[in-house]
């Protein structure tokens, strides 16, 4: 098992096989890491997104990288927080299972997060963390693939690390 790391990183400027991206249910840019994907990769990519009729939170789907050196994109939607009670942890948990399982499915070898639902959504980035490392460690246990957390500064790689580090 390859264990995940955490880098600090601007997520677009990665090579890898796939980035994931912290997508809105349209799939058609906003702020944030989606805005900075959607500026980074062109704009082949909001016609892509379009014919994929958005994503549901917790749910994830695929799409070309563009002009992005990752091969692919995969956009999860991850949860608002609303206090912890409203089945967030599930959903996060989720984002990451099902983008997970897309790059199985789709044989890629590298793939690297965000700290999905941490930004405008709210989610608190100690609780993100623990939710984000577990799902990731769970399904590296079966699955042989090079996990990256893209953290957007040095706080928050901290927050990952200490985290993977237990």
């Amino acid at each position: 098992m390859v264990n995940p790391r955490a880098i600090t990183a601007d997520i677009v400027t990665l090579d890898v096989d796939a980035i994931v991206n912290a997508a809105n249910n349209s799939l058609l840019g906003g702020g944030g890491v989606d805005g900075a994907i959607h500026r980074a990769a062109g704009p082949q990519l909001l016609a892509e997104c379009r014919a994929l009729h958005g994503c549901k939170t917790g749910e994830a789907k695929i799409t070309r990288g563009h002009n992005l050196l990752a091969r692919h994109i995969i956009h999860t939607v991850g949860p608002v927080w609303q206090g912890g009670q409203n089945g967030e942890p599930e959903l996060l948990a989720s984002c990451y299972r099902c983008s997970l399982q897309l790059a199985a499915e789709h044989e890629l070898e590298s793939v690297a997060f965000p700290a999905i639902s941490t930004g405008i959504y709210g989610y608190p980035l100690a609780e993100a963390t623990r939710v984000a490392v577990a799902s990731v460690t769970t399904f590296l246990e079966s699955h042989d693939l090079d996990v990256i957390f893209a953290c957007f500064d040095d706080e928050t790689r901290r927050v990952y690390e200490a985290c993977l580090t237990g």
